[in-house]
């Protein structure tokens, strides 16, 4: 059931984490939205309430454990409980490594590692304490396969993989009931592609997804299905692209 289920949302001022919310509120989930912009999170929340559904958004650096653990206060003081929390906030200014943009693989590891990290441990208590619960996160295809001029995107993706999927089995060990589910996109249009500094690696990836790229409304309908799912099924791994590219 998604039909009254608190879900917060990291990275949720465009692309997949907004049409996620959009898509959620719209079928009577209480939203919770979290990104860097806080003009484009009012737009987004006013959006969901003129339409009759519910929102509550603050600006969020997934990097900061402070502001996580504020995202999750705000859920609760605003909705009472939280349900879901999608951790979908990530960078990807690829690069090869000769060209040694230290400044981008850090950022990277701090958003798309650190962040991850930081909303699980904002969130895990709650889950912990109320026995049920479920972790969402954005991985990519590069966290399943290895692409030239990825190697830190790809790391932090792999880790991603990896993390999620001990979050799962050590959760069914214990029996606290969090499911998990993590999404791999392939070519989704989204703002992902601006943080690319390599022009080289920019013009490369502009015309792949030029060629190929889908909307994200595609991954929101995977993150409603994970949700919708009944409380004692998961489905923890979800690869999604265009049809015709050969990812």
């Amino acid at each position: 059931m998604i039909k009254d289920k608190v879900v917060i949302i990291t990275g949720a001022s465009s692309g997949i984490g907004a049409a996620t919310a959009r898509l959620l509120a719209a079928r009577g989930a209480k939203v919770v939205l979290g990104a860097r912009r806080e003009k484009e999170l009012k737009q987004l929340a006013d959006e969901i309430e003129k339409a009759g559904g519910q929102a509550a958004y603050r600006t969020l650096d997934v990097a900061r454990q402070s502001d996580n653990d504020d995202i999750v206060s705000l859920a609760k003081q605003t909705f009472g409980r939280v349900d879901v929390m999608f951790l979908n906030a990530g960078l990807m200014p690829n690069s090869p490594l000769s060209a040694l943009k230290m400044e981008d693989w850090h950022r990277m590891i701090d958003v798309n590692v650190k962040g991850v990290l930081n909303g699980v441990a904002a969130v895990l208590p709650s889950f912990i304490a109320q026995k049920s619960g479920q972790v969402i996160a954005t991985s990519s295809v590069a966290g399943l396969k290895a692409y030239p001029g990825g190697a830190v995107y790809g790391g932090t993706k792999w880790f991603v993989r990896d993390f999620m999927e001990v979050l799962r089995m050590e959760s069914a060990m214990e029996g606290t009931n969090i499911r998990t589910a993590t999404i791999y996109p392939a070519a989704i249009n989204t703002e992902l592609l601006d943080t690319i500094r390599h022009k080289a690696s920019a013009d490369s990836m502009h015309a792949i997804y030029r060629q190929y790229g889908i909307s994200a409304d595609r991954v929101a309908e995977v993150v409603a299905f994970a949700i919708d799912l009944p409380d004692d099924t998961t489905v923890n791994e979800f690869t999604v692209g265009p049809a015709n590219q050969p990812w």
